[in-house]
């Protein structure tokens, strides 16, 4: 076996490692979207949403309706 293959099979081998150590760290950052509770609207007691009232309840006698979002502002599936 001559040295220029030796080194050849050393670079592929060295340059697969490399490969598989980058797309290893580069994929960890895909799966960091936290899903997170958003206020989406509030009812009062007879279930009906008040007139002229934001997302996030102010006030007494209501009640804060929830729902689970990715950073995209979507509900994902299983979820909620």
């Amino acid at each position: 076996m001559s040295s220029r293959l030796t080194a050849r099979r050393l670079g592929a081998a060295l340059g697969a490692v490399a490969a598989a150590f980058a797309l290893g760290i580069g994929g960890a950052g895909v799966a960091d979207a936290k899903i997170q509770p958003v206020d989406t609207q509030c009812t009062n007691n007879g279930g009906h949403q008040p007139g002229g009232q934001q997302p996030s309840c102010t006030g007494g006698g209501l009640t804060q309706e929830s729902e689970n979002q990715n950073p995209a502002g979507h509900a994902p599936p299983g979820h909620n």
